[in-house]
């Protein structure tokens, strides 16, 4: 059931992280007029900034999960209680929230004098500070800052799961065991790599670094590709546990 549960927050994460962005490419592609309000804009980058940093955060629990499961199955359910999971989800959602407002606080409150003209296919922050018309030197480092402690912390914290977990499975004496334990963890494993490897790079570089041709693909790998293709991973995760279970 905590599986469960944590799936179907990353679904619905998934789905909503597209419609930010998603519904207004084929709009800015087929009309002429290619513009959106300031407001609009400060809106549409606080909700994918939030989406995305519930979505970090929700991956590392996700790893526990996973830790837990394999680690320490006999204590699992008693641990990963019903009411723990719902905690836990919902924690993810108000910090992913909270961090957004702040990102999104720094990125705005810098003066912006034209030309407003985004090279990009929606408001994302990297996008957005090359338009001010002011030093973005502490700005940037607010958001670096902030990439470590949402990027990095996350991935090491479940680079350390995952260790334990590839040391419990070697201790699985029988091959099929180990291949049904690690099977487990692949869809994880998968959407983790995806997700956190174009953020990264888009998050935590210096700001001279910026290409925006370039960056466009990987903006739109991990905020429109990614997420499309975690719905078969999600599937497959799904599948594997019925089986586990039926077992």
């Amino acid at each position: 059931m905590p599986m469960y549960c944590f799936l179907a927050n990353l679904s619905f994460l998934d789905i909503s992280y597209t419609t930010t962005t998603v519904p207004q490419m084929p709009l800015h592609l087929l009309s002429k007029k290619k513009s959106i309000s300031y407001t609009g804009c400060i809106i549409q980058m606080y909700i994918f900034l939030s989406l995305g940093i519930t979505e970090c955060v929700l991956y590392t629990v996700m790893a526990y999960d996973r830790y837990m499961a394999i680690c320490h199955p006999l204590h699992y359910t008693l641990i990963m209680s019903r009411s723990v999971c719902v905690k836990m989800a919902t924690s993810s959602w108000v910090g992913g929230f909270f961090f957004a407002m702040v990102h999104t606080s720094v990125t705005m409150r810098l003066p912006y004098c034209g030309p407003n003209e985004i090279n990009h296919f929606f408001c994302e922050v990297p996008a957005i500070l090359k338009l001010a018309c002011a030093d973005t030197r502490v700005t940037e480092v607010v958001v670096f800052v902030m990439g470590v402690i949402l990027l990095m912390i996350p991935v090491f914290l479940i680079l350390v799961s995952y260790v334990f977990i590839l040391m419990a499975i070697l201790r699985i004496s029988s091959a099929a065991g180990r291949f049904k334990a690690f099977s487990t963890c692949t869809a994880h494993i998968t959407t983790v790599t995806l997700s956190y490897g174009a953020a990264m790079f888009m998050y935590m570089r210096p700001a001279y670094s910026y290409a925006p041709e370039r960056d466009k693909y990987f903006s739109f790998f991990y905020s429109v590709v990614s997420s499309l293709l975690n719905l078969q991973p999600e599937k497959q995760g799904c599948q594997r546990s019925a089986g586990q279970i039926d077992g």
